[in-house]
């Protein structure tokens, strides 16, 4: 049980001339096994106070890489932090880097939800309780051959964020709070930013409970999303419903770059200002099999050419309307060695940060493949390519919210110690595909970018050195705070 007064705290500011005194309000709270705590309100805090208000860099390292005891993998070098990360969704070491999300965030005065989906909603109470969080999110899930910072970095920044503010004992307005969303990557179950997408709406629950693995296992049946959830003990019973569930009125990632920019320009910190749109696709081409000594090339209908024909042609295709387009997974069948392959089935990964070019990229590809199956045989009467294109996913460019992006800004100018009218803070927006995509549906949202070395990321030797992780993470929990106070002014807790 928790009693909370109002009261004045005397503090002593030296100045130039002295000593000044200063009376602050601010709130106590009454722990019964400590007895008063007086906690400052995070509207109080002056200019000043922002500036001496930051994360300790050396905790926080030690926890990003004490998370990666759970997955992992591909060891690059000699030092025990020179590794991978494998860690899939709803994995049993998913369960466990969850499991110490949970006993984390609940040490640190946290309530703990867990939607219907597996996301974990970690809140700390505020002045005022009955309204929406502010959230710093991200995710803990991996790639197969991931890094030790995708997502982590976010996560474990939040965490900080929360043991700042108990230890610095500063009572927020509102509640604020760290999310670790389900299933980000969409690596082993092919939805990426899953948990977010069912929570905002973009999603359907059943049907994402229906979604198996992406690849089979040593010939065992392919486990679905809801097996999963249901085996690891993260099958939580709130809504996974943005305006039923765990509700949100502030989002804040901090992530990688996952590219080079930052690091060429010798930047330090990206205001992210949204995210370019995507498309995935699956592409079937179906030709015949034949015998590989006694078939000439006229007479073929070669599968696998035709789909390499086709991976050439969709990169022009995107390049000349500064897109990208990837095949990031291919199978052929029957794979014989003397057999011409009957079968392709391979991904594609169409992106643009417009509407209108990644429409267009989209259709000249369609374009292309309807021509490829109308002319794809050489002679008249030999067997022809057939050739489908089925849309998996779809994510419309993103632009975050102003006030949200302002709070980054300026907070970020803060912690680099630039003025006011700097310009040294790169706005920016995301290549990847990020859960805020889906949070600035249904609440304000931003995103700050830190350096990683090289821009390689969705790779055992994504890096990003110790200073630089800090300083994003100092950016985010005085961002939430910012928006913590500009909610206040604005009245969302009246």
């Amino acid at each position: 049980m928790i009693n909370a007064y109002s009261s004045i705290l005397r503090q002593w500011t030296r100045t130039g001339l002295g000593f000044t005194q200063r009376f602050v309000p601010v709130h106590f709270r009454q722990r019964f096994s400590t007895g008063l705590v007086a906690r400052l309100r995070s509207s109080d805090l002056r200019p000043e106070d922002f500036n001496s208000l930051k994360v300790n860099p050396d905790r926080l390292w030690k926890s990003i890489h004490s998370t990666a005891q759970w997955g992992q993998a591909h060891p690059y070098g000699d030092r025990e932090v020179e590794t991978g990360l494998s860690r899939l969704a709803l994995s049993d070491t998913d369960k466990q880097v969850r499991d110490w999300f949970v006993k984390t965030c609940e040490s640190l005065s946290c309530q703990v939800h867990i939607d219907e989906i597996g996301n974990i909603f970690a809140i700390r109470p505020g002045m005022k309780n009955d309204v929406p969080a502010t959230f710093a999110g991200s995710h803990l899930d991996s790639q197969p051959m991931g890094g030790r910072f995708d997502g982590v970095l976010g996560v474990c920044a939040g965490i900080e964020m929360l043991t700042v503010l108990e230890e610095n004992h500063i009572e927020t307005e509102g509640p604020v709070g760290v999310v670790n969303w389900t299933n980000e990557e969409g690596a082993r179950f092919p939805i990426s930013m899953m948990g977010s997408a069912v929570w905002a709406g973009a999603r359907e629950l059943s049907k994402v409970y229906a979604l198996e693995e992406a690849s089979e296992k040593g010939g065992q049946k392919k486990k679905t999303v809801l097996e999963e959830l249901e085996h690891i003990g993260y099958k939580g019973k709130i809504k996974a419903q943005w305006d039923k569930g765990t509700r949100l009125r502030g989002h804040f990632e901090l992530h990688i770059e996952q590219g080079p920019e930052l690091e060429r320009r010798r930047e330090k910190v990206g205001v992210v200002e949204g995210v370019q749109g995507y498309k995935w696709f699956e592409i079937q081409v179906k030709g015949q099999a034949a015998h590989a000594g006694a078939t000439a090339y006229e007479y073929r209908a070669d599968a696998l050419f035709w789909a390499s024909r086709i991976i050439w042609k969709v990169r022009g295709i995107a390049e000349r309307r500064g897109g990208l387009a990837t095949v990031g997974i291919i199978n052929s069948e029957p794979q014989s060695i003397n057999t011409v392959p009957d079968r392709v089935t391979m991904t594609l990964d169409i992106r643009h940060p417009t509407a209108k070019l990644l429409k267009e990229i989209c259709t000249k590809i369609s374009k292309y493949l309807m021509e490829v199956k109308s002319h794809g045989s050489s002679v008249k009467g030999s067997p022809r390519i057939d050739i489908s294109m089925r849309q998996i996913i779809s994510s419309e460019p993103t632009s975050f919210d102003g006030d949200a992006i302002r709070s980054v800004e300026e907070s970020a100018r803060n912690v680099l110690n630039l003025p006011a009218n700097s310009t040294a803070v790169r706005r920016m927006s995301s290549g990847a595909g990020h859960d805020s995509v889906n949070t600035q549906k249904r609440a304000p949202t931003a995103m700050i970018f830190v350096p990683c070395r090289e821009g390689v990321s969705h790779h055992p030797k994504e890096w990003c050195d110790e200073e630089n992780c800090a300083d994003g993470a100092s950016v985010l929990l005085q961002s939430v705070l910012r928006f913590d106070r500009f909610r206040h002014q604005r009245g969302d807790y009246e």
